[in-house]
């Protein structure tokens, strides 16, 4: 029951924090084109890979803090239902060109996104190490 409350406290974070960001997107750009669904999956894509790599390659995250972050937070702040609901929106305005530009930018901007998380988790557990093995000097 624990772990289930570890992962619904951070999908409501999550979901709370991915309504701001499209708030303030929709303000910024108001523009057909989704933008704040865009920066939640692409942020949501790195911050991902960056807590799976420190959990699973170095052991920095611990398993209960993994489902917190990975499965509650970024579970709730991405949202492919929303990515899919504007797509279809776009396809429903005839909007052929831009919609295949969000979706192909999606997926070439997450990928990008969830490798720079990998690096960056590298990049951490690689500094974290040097630190407690004393040789970072």
């Amino acid at each position: 029951m624990g772990r289930l409350l570890l992962v619904c406290l951070g999908g409501a974070l999550g979901s709370g924090a991915r309504y701001l960001v499209a708030s303030w997107a929709a303000t910024a750009w108001p523009m057909t084109l989704p933008v704040g669904t865009a920066i939640v999956n692409v942020v949501g894509s790195w911050f991902i890979a960056l807590v799976m790599d420190l959990s699973l390659r170095a052991d920095v995250v611990s398993p209960d803090l993994r489902l917190f972050l990975a499965t509650g937070i970024a579970g709730g702040f991405t949202t492919y239902s929303a990515f899919n609901h504007e797509t279809l929106h776009l396809l429903q305005e005839r909007a052929y060109l831009l919609a295949a530009a969000y979706m192909a930018g999606m997926i070439v901007l997450c990928l990008a996104a969830g490798l720079l998380g990998l690096a960056t988790g590298r990049l951490v557990s690689g500094v974290a190490a040097a630190l407690w093995s004393g040789s970072w000097r």
